[in-house]
């Protein structure tokens, strides 16, 4: 039976369970707190103040941002402990001082010399140490010092001596998202926390302070083993998690929190198509799991009830259109799928197909109650 929450949607539009958001988000606490360590949430995948809460220790914190934006509105409703997880530009810095005098204690992160300079330059003319913590590099993902890079005591050292706060040092184990398994993940998040502490205790070799040891992506974070020296985790596509998080084994398909309801329109037969409401202005682009062993490609196909339907993905995303058809090397029967019946696509990247949306319809953990709506933003 169609749910008839649901129906009265238009589509498309973005869905949220919450039975599987709670159980995703008590998964990780567990884990956090069986590995003696706070967990910092990252909030760019949800965007969302309604969603943040479920997260949030007391409401107020820890969390990490990864706009400007995020943090501002996270900051409006008495979020006072944030990390800015993006490297810092001196036109910014007048929005973090901004922040700080409205009662958020805003970290910036940054990983050269000229970043620390600018920020140190900030510091002394406001008057406010702006904390700042450096980011090390663990896997040549993308940013970040080595821990044996001289630059990262000049960048400590600039930013003690020069008026700012060394808060401590951040990585971020990209590379982990090409790491299938638990054992492999398990090897990542080993190889991340050995690059933050050794730059922490460099850092304090030289007698410098570095307070916060920070770690964090939703492969590491799950799959550590071990966090000595490390002071806190952050993780943020956990909370709905994707089909790239399923794809390398972190979750499975049942775990998947968010998807995109879309309404059958029309067929191609002869093409063995059928036509949606859903294109990539409401998937997104992200084509993530191509490079897996297992390409869904934008998504796969369920019942309005949220349960997949054998063999079928959405194979190919026009602007406003979505093809659905069967995998190529399914042989299984595809039932037959009427105009105006309403479906599931289940995302690739959980990050990028909520950013196409302005809000999450949320499907109670009560059966039967009254649909959710949470209001999300972007920006930057």
């Amino acid at each position: 039976m169609p749910d008839p929450r649901l129906s009265a949607l238009p589509t498309p539009c973005l869905l949220v369970d919450e039975a599987k958001m709670k159980r995703n988000i008590d998964r990780l606490s567990a884990q956090a707190t069986a590995l003696g360590v706070s967990l910092r949430p990252h909030l760019k995948t949800t965007k969302s103040v309604d969603a943040a809460r479920y997260v949030l220790t007391g409401g107020n914190g820890p969390a990490t941002v990864s706009t400007l934006a995020e943090a501002e509105a996270f900051a409006r409703v008495g979020v006072t402990d944030i990390i800015y997880a993006v490297g810092i530009t001196a036109p910014k810095l007048d929005r973090v001082i901004a922040l700080h005098r409205s009662g958020c204690n805003l970290i910036v992160l940054l990983d050269n010399v000229v970043q620390a300079q600018a920020v140190a330059t900030a510091s002394r003319s406001s008057s406010i140490a702006i904390p700042a913590l450096i980011e090390i590099d663990c896997d040549g993902h993308r940013s970040g010092l080595t821990f044996d890079d001289p630059t990262l005591l000049d960048v400590g050292r600039i930013l003690t001596q020069g008026g700012a706060a060394l808060h401590g040092v951040l990585c971020h184990a990209g590379g982990s998202y090409g790491a299938v398994g638990v054992a492999a993940q398990a090897k990542c998040a080993e190889q991340e926390r050995l690059a933050v502490v050794n730059a922490a205790e460099a850092l304090r070799g030289a007698g410098l302070q570095c307070p916060v040891v920070s770690v964090g992506s939703t492969p590491t974070a799950h799959a550590a083993q071990d966090l000595t020296g490390v002071t806190e985790m952050r993780a943020g596509v956990y909370v709905f998690f994707d089909l790239v998080m399923a794809g390398i084994e972190v979750c499975c398909i049942d775990d998947i929190a968010l998807s995109v309801l879309t309404t059958v329109i029309g067929h191609q037969s002869t093409r063995g198509w059928i036509i949606c409401d859903a294109g990539w202005m409401a998937m997104s682009r992200d084509r993530g799991t191509a490079a897996q062993d297992v390409d869904q490609g934008y998504g796969i196909v369920c019942d309005s009830a949220g349960v997949p339907i054998p063999g079928l993905i959405m194979v190919q995303a026009n602007q406003e259109h979505g093809v659905i058809a069967r995998r190529p090397d399914f042989k299984g029967a595809v039932p037959a799928i009427p105009v105006g019946t309403q479906l599931r696509i289940l995302p690739n990247h959980a990050c990028a197909t909520a950013a196409q949306h302005s809000g999450y319809n949320v499907i109670p953990e009560t059966p039967e109650a009254t649909l959710m709506n949470w209001p999300r933003f972007g920006g930057w």
